[in-house]
């Protein structure tokens, strides 16, 4: 399986960050979206010698000699004239004239569907809001009802085709995305899962479910006449909800979510076979996002705070605490904690990063609005709450999954830092790019920790191409490897040394820009793959080669996700030895969040990040040092 591919973040760095979201017109334009992406270019399928080429010298810094030495011959053969990968070329060239993508079905297939991991930690991230005032459950939920009224602020866009399309370098951006985020969920299956957008249904929801004490509720947010409650509306119904849900001894139905797919798939053909338990899970399923309204965490100091929180949005914090008050299927999560932790968390399979941070700005900007219209008080009916008969054998499922779920909670370690050295500002002052520079450093931290190069993972938006998805910025290069070889060497001089930070910095900026422009290797290497698989023939030995399982083993999973709210995503390691790094580089300080497994020795998300601090620093350091460079 690859599951190298399930935690490919969208790279929200493609689009400068706004604040509220304005709409393009007031007034539904039908046809609008459609006409945009109809008007988008195809994703290309590069030139195999030229993947070929690239595949190499990706290989180069993280391969021994010997390694790569067999596997130049094993390439030189597969790009012969007349040989297996012309073939496969040629069939997928075939591909992409009779597509709209290529890539995009395969991808969502076995990128997520197929994936049988947990979504929970293995695939899922998070993102940690900044600590809100409140601590109590009335501003618990007067802050609930501001957020989920800019939720439905941002889906009259959404729905209203008004949305304004996004662009990067004068090219405008594929906008499917953002139509699949709000109103989907993901289908547990026994061998494979589906994701179900039921926005575009005779009948959309008009709902959003509302979750506390492991109970679900249903909370219409549209009165008769199709006007969203206002705020002070919602507010009443959630003090309902609260009210309603006092109990804390209810089964945490919501927690067989956190199976791996095939557990859950049988779980969930189980739990529905109970007419009332279908109707119950298709109300979560349909509803246009989630709300779950968490138990304050136990106490920490005020520097763990955000790490705490991270946590509490990749997996609730176990099953003695939020773990219970989860849908982990559920496209969309907004989490609310009584102690003042928020944030969401979101399935993967239908979106990257971009319209989720988007929808984050927009909301967090919207809560900022002073509210001036007080709404007459018209009776609401009671939030209907969800029924679920709890069988013996749905009983025994649910142990299972606490037991799981606990395992998991123990063996992830997750970081947040706040960097405060500097921000964007002093890599721009460099000319430098601020995304190449902070993975300059994370390379040169890596490589002081374990004095070797990892294939690192950074993923690139594909979406100047219609229906893109991402494909893989290789961090690791010829380049960074020089550079952060004779950092640390005092017989180097430091004019030698900036020489090798700007190659790299630049080789990094270069192959992004290749990267974007559907020019990358590993979406390509993968479409041969997959072609050799659909056309029925033998797997080509390039793919069985231990260099290939090196490339994808990596042992740094990053993503760059910038917002414009002081926010961080996080998402756990993609390997067993390895680190799950998301950062967020502000004007003058950057964000960061750095996971890793409690189970492997031979990593530290404490130590990593610590040695990112320093190589940033003295990567800084390093050029305000060397008068005479010149970059």
């Amino acid at each position: 399986m690859l599951s190298f591919l399930v935690r490919t973040m969208g790279r929200a760095g493609m689009v400068k960050p706004s604040s509220l979201v304005r709409p393009v017109a007031v007034t539904r334009v039908t046809g609008r979206y459609l006409a945009h992406q109809e008007s988008l270019p195809k994703l290309p399928v590069p030139a195999l010698k030229q993947t070929c080429e690239r595949y190499l010298a990706a290989l180069e810094p993280i391969v021994e000699e010997e390694e790569l030495q067999h596997t130049r011959q094993l390439i030189e053969e597969f790009q012969q004239t007349g040989g297996v990968g012309e073939r496969l070329q040629k069939s997928l060239e075939r591909r992409a004239m009779k597509t709209e993508n290529w890539l995009s079905d395969w991808w969502l297939k076995v990128a997520y569907l197929d994936y049988r991991m947990p979504v929970v930690v293995h695939s899922s991230p998070g993102v940690v809001l900044p600590r809100m005032e409140f601590n109590d459950r009335q501003g618990q939920m007067r802050f609930a009802a501001k957020l989920i009224s800019g939720v439905l602020d941002f889906k009259t866009m959404i729905d209203n085709e008004t949305l304004p399309v996004e662009y990067l370098g004068g090219q405008s951006l594929c906008m499917n995305q953002y139509y699949q985020v709000l109103s989907s969920c993901r289908i547990p299956g026994t061998k494979a899962d589906s994701v179900k957008n039921y926005a575009q249904s005779r009948r959309p929801p008009t709902h959003i479910t509302v979750v506390h004490n492991f109970q679900f509720f249903v909370l219409d947010v549209y009165n008769s006449d199709g006007t969203p409650l206002t705020v002070d509306q919602i507010y009443l119904q959630l003090e309902k909800i609260w009210n309603s849900s006092l109990q804390t001894n209810k089964e945490p139905i919501g927690i067989l979510t956190s199976q791996d797919r095939n557990t859950w798939g049988k779980a969930y053909n189980t739990l529905i076979k109970d007419r009332t338990n279908k109707e119950s899970v298709h109300a979560i399923q349909k509803s246009i996002v989630t709300v779950c309204l968490d138990a304050p965490m136990p106490r920490v100091s005020d520097e763990l705070f955000r790490s705490r929180a991270a946590v509490q949005m990749l997996h609730g914090g176990g099953s003695r605490w939020n773990s219970g008050n989860r849908w982990f299927d559920k496209t969309v999560q907004f989490i609310i904690g009584e102690d003042g932790s928020c944030g969401l968390m979101y399935e993967h399979a239908p979106a990257e990063g971009p319209p989720i941070i988007k929808l984050i700005d927009h909301v967090v900007e919207f809560m900022k609005k002073s509210e001036i219209v007080r709404t007459p008080m018209v009776p609401l009916p009671m939030p209907k709450k969800l029924r679920f008969n709890i069988t013996p054998e749905i009983k025994k499922d649910i142990e299972k999954a606490k037991q799981n779920l606990n395992i998991m909670v123990q063996d992830l370690d997750v970081r947040v830092v706040l960097f405060p050295h500097f921000g964007k500002n002093v890599p721009k002052s460099h000319k430098m790019s601020p995304d190449a520079y902070i993975q300059i450093g994370l390379q040169l931290a890596y490589y002081r920790m374990y004095k070797v190069c990892c294939a690192t993972y950074e993923s690139a938006s594909l979406r100047i191409f219609r229906l893109g998805r991402t494909d893989t910025i290789r961090s690791a290069s010829i380049h960074s490897a020089n550079f952060v070889k004779t950092m640390d060497n005092p017989a180097i001089q430091n004019m030698e040394k900036v020489t090798l930070l700007e190659k790299a910095v630049k080789g990094h900026r270069t192959y992004t820009d290749m990267a974007i422009r559907g020019q990358a290797i590993d979406r390509h290497l993968l479409g041969l793959k997959l072609q050799a698989i659909e056309d029925l023939t033998s797997l080509p030995e390039i793919f069985m080669d231990t260099s290939y399982a090196k490339a994808l083993h990596y042992n740094l999973s990053t993503s760059q996700v910038p917002a414009k709210t002081d926010c961080v995503m996080c998402f756990g390691p993609l390997v067993p030895d390895g680190y799950g790094v998301c950062y967020n580089p502000m004007e003058e300080h950057i964000n960061f969040a750095v996971s890793a497994f409690n189970s492997c020795e031979d990593t530290n998300a404490s130590r990593l990040a610590q040695a990112l601090e320093a190589a940033l620093v003295d990567m800084r350091d390093l050029l305000e040092q060397t008068p005479k460079a010149k970059l």
